[in-house]
């Protein structure tokens, strides 16, 4: 054993430690539990509250002492404390949530000692206090978020008074409970006037996801914001279950990485359990975990042992941290599933339909205490083609944090998408982010009563630096809404300076509203309302071309009638979307493609938002003639009497391209009595999404578009497949087909196993 030296500061043992980690692999410890059962402590020892390791910490420190002793005799940097059930929830199914504090800052001390003795100024040794996620999952609903967030922090500061150098959140399966974790963590370290690195390690089954669905990639976005310094894997699976996991953070996440694997996946026999991996084969996974991924704090989970501690040691300790180049996107997340702020092919649509004060439909649903209808609401935006859902509750006589509660908790679980909290209260956008265990946006900040840290705009922003969201940033500012391009491109130099400088919130989560205002009144100072907002969108975009831009499309138009509308939506958020715009509150469903608006309308709608007037000709007039007595129902009509008009191959075709459904059947049962049905898929509807195609690459029709096409084409091929004729030739061999699951590509990945099938091939169709 190395001479005792005395335990250095606090701050200094964490800023030592952080500087390890960042030159070079740290070494932790393996299991902790099954080294202490291995001992046999009594009842007596667990207080008669058997399986309650914690309880050792009072009862047996030399138990836990010699656990620490064994791994630092192998060589490993650091260990962890025996803390992981030290916390509300899981103390609480003992009847002891109140020894939160008093076991943890036990573990740390014992944990503290161990290190000191091992610990030389020329080797250094570190505690890491060990934070489980308890037994209750705050998403579905088993505890509320305030309960659980104080129980970790009250869990962190007894591990901090017991001298522990840097706090893990570890085996995490729920990303709500984890951002509790990682907020009472953070909040402890601050009470305590130091500076310690906080990790969080998540658990990925072996489904792909996390326990409650999360893939990696909504881990990192949700978790990264909160400013936890390392992020990684631990328990669930052996290394190479996590590998491709790693892969993702390696590529995606700015701050350290760490891996805590157990020993493989478990194999039952006779005499129980027991993990499979060898000592030599878990260091050969760290040798090319830290090798390829740049980890930077290597161990061992369930099943690992001081002597497969022993060969990690040997094989990776101190080397040099491989350099990582990562390429991240600004996202936002639901429980499930990252989304990216910025879209490749398409303008990211907020769907406005969750709205109280947008919806009549969703109003009446929320006053009625309709909570499933809200969520039918939400779900038919996702079909629609939303990428985000704008979730507004406020509402005169309502209680706005109630509501939200309740909807944001539904949402939770019954959305893929993220959510973007949408209200004036700070309370109210409090209770949504508690509700959400993925990364939201909020709506909105502005300097309407100025900027201080006691104004509206002060408390948004602090909630959204507290919970890592994104911001929609409006330019108004104490003397009114913005209207010339040059005053809504000054408001969002100040919202943006102030936003990233003070409250530390990443350009790329900052979504500007340059704000759009009907130009359907008619009045002087409104007719230039269109092309300032243009204006300003893209010298925003020149100047800040990492700060997303959104927009409330629908306030354009409002005053027009219904079909009016929505071509003026249409057209405005095209040439919007070609200035920069980034993303749209918008009804995605009631947006046109450029290429279905006939050119009278278009070329009136165009004229109205550049304020074209001349002579005689006052664009407005001209779309209000064009569209007086029009109905949305009787423009459905008309284009049903143009499509039954057209001859039936180039019908067949258009029902493609422009995504119409009804009457297909039909029209493909008059094809098959003349044509061949693989002839109909070859020459008529493939013709018809080779446009698609084009549209698409020319900007002229966005992506929910493009996949309203294929789901048409995929309908039209399920009803002509019973129609073609097998080939005879049989034995041409076997091919494999994949893509990622419904995808746009999917559909035509289907299509290829039907004609190959269909030509003797054997396919096999993932």
């Amino acid at each position: 054993m190395a001479t005792l030296v005395p335990s250095s500061a606090p701050q200094d043992r964490a800023n030592a430690l952080r500087e390890a980690l960042a030159t070079r692999v740290v070494v932790a410890d393996g299991a902790m539990g099954t080294m202490l059962q291995a001992q046999d402590p009594t009842l007596e020892d667990f207080q008669q509250l058997e399986g309650c390791n914690e309880i050792l910490n009072v009862t047996r420190p030399d138990i836990v002492r010699s656990v620490h002793d064994a791994y630092f005799s192998v060589g490993v940097d650091c260990v962890e404390t025996n803390t992981f059930g030290a916390n509300w929830a899981a103390l609480g199914e003992y009847d002891i949530p109140e020894r939160v504090f008093e076991l943890s800052e036990a573990g740390a001390r014992i944990a503290r000692e161990a290190a000191d003795a091992f610990a030389t100024p020329e080797r250094p040794r570190w505690v890491l206090g060990s934070i489980g996620p308890g037994t209750k999952l705050p998403t579905l609903g088993h505890v509320d978020y305030a309960t659980v967030r104080e129980g970790f922090r009250q869990n962190a500061a007894g591990l901090i008074a017991g001298g522990a150098d840097g706090l893990l959140v570890e085996t995490s399966q729920d990303l709500l409970q984890t951002k509790a974790a990682v907020l009472g963590a953070k909040a402890a370290v601050e009470e305590a006037g130091l500076d310690l690195p906080v990790f969080v390690q998540v658990t990925v089954e072996t489904t792909g996801t996390m326990l409650l669905g999360s893939e990696i990639g909504a881990a990192l976005t949700a978790l990264e914001p909160l400013g936890v310094d390392f992020i990684g894997l631990n328990c669930a699976t052996g290394p190479a279950e996590m590998s491709e996991h790693l892969r993702y953070l390696a590529k995606n996440a700015k701050v350290g990485l760490s891996c805590m694997p157990n020993a493989g996946l478990p194999v039952l026999g006779k005499d129980g359990a027991h993990y499979p991996l060898s000592p030599q084969e878990l260091a050969d996974a760290h040798e090319v975990f830290t090798r390829e991924y740049g980890l930077n704090l290597v161990g061992g989970c369930c099943g690992t042992t001081p002597e497969h501690l022993k060969a990690v040691v040997e094989r990776v300790r101190g080397r040099e941290i491989s350099t990582r180049d990562p390429r991240p996107e600004p996202s936002v997340a639901s429980l499930y599933q990252s989304v990216p702020l910025r879209q490749d092919t398409s303008y990211l649509a907020i769907g406005e339909r969750t709205n109280a004060n947008g919806s009549k439909k969703f109003r009446e649903s929320m006053l009625a205490g309709d909570w499933q209808a809200c969520v039918e609401i939400a779900r038919d935006q996702i079909r629609e083609g939303a990428h985000l859902l704008d979730l507004c509750v406020d509402y005169v006589g309502r209680d706005g944090v109630a509501d939200m509660k309740e909807i944001a908790g539904r949402l939770a679980t019954a959305s893929t998408l993220p959510i973007v909290l949408d209200s004036t209260e700070p309370p109210v956008l409090r209770a949504g982010l508690e509700a959400l265990g993925g990364r939201a946006v909020l709506n909105s900040v502005n300097y309407e009563d100025g900027d201080g840290p006691d104004t509206r705009f002060g408390k948004i922003a602090s909630l959204a630096r507290e919970h890592g969201a994104g911001l929609i940033a409006l330019t108004i500012d104490e003397e009114g809404q913005a209207r010339t391009a040059a005053k809504k491109v000054e408001i969002a130099e100040r919202l943006i300076a102030q936003l990233t400088g003070e409250y530390g919130v990443d350009e790329g989560a900052i979504l500007v509203d340059c704000l759009a205002f009907t130009l359907a009144t008619g009045q002087e100072e409104s007719r230039r309302d269109g092309i300032e907002t243009i204006e300003a969108i893209r010298e925003l975009k020149r100047r800040h071309p990492d700060v997303q831009t959104t927009l409330g499309l629908s306030n354009i138009s409002f005053g027009l009638n219904p079909a009016a509308r929505q071509v003026l939506n249409s057209v405005f958020l095209n040439e919007c979307v070609e200035a920069g715009l980034d993303s749209a509150i918008v009804h995605a469903a009631k947006i046109l493609p450029i290429n279905r608006i006939p050119e009278e309308q278009r070329t009136a709608a165009l004229d109205l938002v550049y304020d074209r007037r001349s002579e005689g000709y006052d664009p407005l007039q001209k779309l209000l003639q064009l569209f007086e007595g029009v109905s949305m129902a009787s423009s459905r009509e008309s284009k049903a009497q143009e499509l039954a008009a057209l001859p039936l191959e180039e019908r067949l075709q258009r029902r493609i391209i422009d995504g119409e459904r009804n009457g297909l059947e039909a029209d493909l049962d008059e094809a098959l009595t003349t044509r061949a049905a693989l002839d109909i898929v070859n020459t008529t509807l493939l013709a018809g999404m080779k446009v698609v195609g084009e549209l698409f690459g020319s900007g002229q029709m966005q992506l929910p578009f493009v996949l309203q096409s294929a789901e048409v084409m995929k309908t039209a091929v399920a009803h002509l497949e019973p129609h073609m004729e097998k080939s005879d030739d049989e034995g041409k061999g076997t091919i494999v087909l994949a893509t990622v699951k419904g995808d746009v590509h999917d559909i035509g990945k289907n299509l290829v196993d039907i004609i190959l099938s269909n030509n003797g091939y054997t396919v096999v169709n993932l």
